[in-house]
This record gives structure tokens, C-alpha cells and sequence, in this order.
């Protein structure tokens, strides 16, 4: 029989987290873990993790839908099918959870990797692919907003790494500063060949963004994501009229239904789009995303939403199940002070996963860790 529990976790910023909405020192993920009765040891775990200010489902209820869903999980009293599933939208069936996977976007995608990670064995292993062989990802190094200094910091250590992609936060800051920190990055790093990719969160004004995106056009920008704030008109001439493309995050959420995802795309055109699979419905919604990209002409990449290492693992394996031919957002595993130790390892602009090097899940489950502690001594 399939049992399921509820874990959660509350991860530490490494430093400051500031964004266009305000300062992060803390984020907080629950973890769906499922199980055969027949083999408690052996588990799939899937990572929760709703955005602050960006997840809708994010309200005061939702811990309480998440540990009510898994309680029916253990109501239900399934066994996992003898001869698998045909493929994940046929394991979102056997629990019935079309109705919860419109509506909670991190319990679809916790939900989907759990029972990826226990079919194939339970050592977060979510897709067997190039990735899990020691093919690396090309990754950009994130730079947060803060001061002057600080974020010139971060450049400098992010091409002292070998970063050949670098995404920086801009809007909340005096928009003059931001423009010295890119004019900082040409003048010093001409000869290195940097790609530079903003993300504005929806900070610009609606009337001010195009003027803002035309005077930033001078520092060579290979993009900018979520302009202004998803859902205005403005967007479709904006996409149309700014001489640097623009990538659609934001603009995504809440976009349900393969036609509707289609549709949004062939009207308003942006250039590329940015997957969350945390925040823009899970796997099978980003897979349907990334069809109707490419059926439009429309380039894309996908980025983490602040995960610990077990979401990432799965987002990265996830994300190299197709051809990638841009730097991903996938850098973000040495953000938190108590991350789970992982195969996971940025290096010289690429996330590798090395083969060999275990997780050590002490922090999630320390119950166990002082069990196997009794048990040796």
C-alpha cells in the first residue's frame, strides 16, 4: 500500500536575498515524501517550495491543503500499478489530482517528482538521461540586487568562476546605479565575451519601461524578463517595440490549458519564455509550454524558484530531457546555509552531477540519522 508524509524545512539565505519586492533572509519548502508499505526505506521525496509574492497558492491555508491532500493519499489505500505508468499524466490520474494540479502548481510538481524518484528506485534519480551520466548544464551565475559594491562583487566572483552567462536584478535599485553596475561589467570584461540577462520582476513603470529598456540597449543586454508587471496590455507592444527581447516569466502563471498557452504566445510574441516548473504548473505543464515555444518560433530556458537541492536535482534532470542550446537558471544551490549536501556542483558555468556522491538528507529527516547512529554504536 502507498503511504505519504509531509516534511518541512525552513532554508537560511546565505546573505540578503533582495529582490524588486523586498529582502529575503528565509524560505520555507515542505517535502511530499512516498512509499511502498512493503519497503519503508525505499522513498520518492518531492520538493513544495511556493514563491512569497508570486505563488498564489501561496495563502495561510496552504499547509493545511498540503497535508490534507496527503492524507487522502493514505485514505485511498492505493498500490503502486504492477506494470508502471504509461507516463506522469497517467500518475497524476491514478490520484485523481486533476482539479488540485490547476490550482497548486508546487504540490502538482512535488507530487510529480516523488513518484519519479520512487519508480526508479529512490536515490533521487528522476529521469535517467545525460545529466545523471555526468553530461553537464550550462548555467548562468545569478547576481542579486544590493548595493553598488555588492553587486559588482558578485560579477567579479561570477566571471572569476568562469561564468559566460551572468542574470542580474534590476528595478529595485536607483535605475542610474544599475546602469553603472553594466557599464562596469563591458568596460572591465570587453574581452571576455559576457552575455548579460536581466530580470526586471515587473518593476518598470508601464509608461517608463521602453524608454528604460531603449537606454539600456547600449550595454549589449541579451534579454530582459518580465518588464512590467504580468497581464497589462501594454505587454504586446512592448514585445513588438523594445530593442531587446523580452522573456516572459511572470506572464506565464496561471495559464492552464495547452490552448490558452498557445494562444498567449502567438498574440503577445516575446522572444523567449522562462520555466519554473514550480511555479508554472510542474513537468507536465512546463513540457506543454515548451511544445507551444517551439511551435511559435519562441526560444526558451528554465530557471529554479528558489529550491532547495532535492527540486533542483529534479528541475535540472528534467531540463536535460531536451536539446538545450541556452544557459539555464539552474545556479542556485549554494544560496541556503543548511542545503542539502548533493551530487549537485556548479563549476566554470556548468551544473554537474557526480556520480558517486550521496545525499545526506540529516536535515530533513534527523530522526533517522539518530537512529542509524544508535545502530552502529
Amino acid at each position: 500500500m502507498l503511504c505519504a508524509s509531509v516534511h518541512k524545512l525552513v532554508f537560511q539565505f546565505a546573505f540578503t536575498a533582495r529582490t524588486s519586492r523586498g529582502p529575503m533572509l528565509d524560505k520555507t519548502s515542505w517535502f511530499i515524501r512516498l512509499w511502498d508499505d512493503s519497503k519503508p526505506t525505499v522513498y520518492g521525496l518531492g520538493e513544495c517550495g511556493p514563491l512569497p509574492y508570486l505563488s498564489k497558492e501561496l495563502t495561510p491555508e496552504f499547509e493545511t491543503v498540503l497535508t490534507d491532500f496527503v492524507s487522502e493519499i493514505k485514505k485511498k489505500k492505493l498500490s503502486l500499478p504492477s506494470n508502471g505508468w504509461k507516463d506522469i499524466q497517467s500518475m497524476l490520474e491514478f490520484f485523481n489530482v486533476n482539479n488540485l494540479d490547476k490550482k497548486n502548481s508546487s504540490i502538482t510538481f512535488a507530487l510529480e517528482t516523488a513518484l519519479l524518484d520512487l519508480i526508479n528506485g529512490g536515490t533521487r534519480q528522476i529521469f535517467k538521461n545525460r545529466f545523471t551520466e555526468q553530461a553537464p548544464i550550462p548555467i548562468n551565475g545569478l547576481v542579486w540586487m544590493g548595493g553598488l559594491d555588492f553587486m559588482l562583487q558578485q560579477v567579479e566572483i561570477k566571471i572569476r568562476d568562469g561564468y559566460k552567462v551572468v542574470k542580474l536584478k534590476v528595478g529595485g535599485l536607483d535605475f542610474e546605479k544599475e546602469c553603472d553596475v553594466l557599464q562596469y561589467i563591458r568596460r572591465k570584461y570587453f574581452r571576455d565575451n559576457i552575455e548579460i540577462r536581466l530580470d526586471a520582476n515587473g518593476a518598470f513603470k508601464k509608461d517608463e519601461a521602453l524608454q528604460k529598456i531603449q537606454n539600456l540597449k547600449r550595454f549589449q543586454v541579451h534579454s530582459i524578463e518580465q518588464p512590467i508587471k504580468p497581464g497589462l496590455p501594454e505587454m504586446e507592444a512592448l514585445c513588438r517595440e523594445s530593442p531587446i527581447p523580452i522573456a516572459f516569466d511572470e506572464e506565464l502563471v496561471g495559464i492552464e490549458k495547452r490552448e490558452q498557452k498557445d494562444a498567449l504566445l502567438k498574440k503577445l510574441k516575446p522572444h523567449f519564455i522562462i520555466l519554473k516548473p514550480m511555479l508554472h504548473g510542474g513537468l507536465i505543464s512546463c513540457d506543454e509550454w515548451i511544445q507551444a515555444a517551439t511551435k511559435n518560433g519562441i526560444g526558451w530556458w528554465i530557471t529554479s524558484a528558489l529550491e532547495s537541492n532535492i527540486g533542483l536535482n529534479a528541475i535540472a534532470q528534467f531540463t536535460s530531457q531536451y536539446p538545450i542550446d541556452l544557459a539555464q537558471g539552474l545556479g542556485t544551490g549554494q544560496i541556503y546555509t543548511n542545503n542539502f549536501p548533493s551530487p549537485l556542483e556548479p563549476l566554470k558555468g556548468f551544473l554537474h552531477y557526480q556520480k558517486g556522491e550521496n545525499w545526506d538528507l540529516t536535515n530533513l529527516f534527523p530522526e533517522e540519522a539518530a537512529e542509524s547512529l544508535y545502530l552502529k554504536n
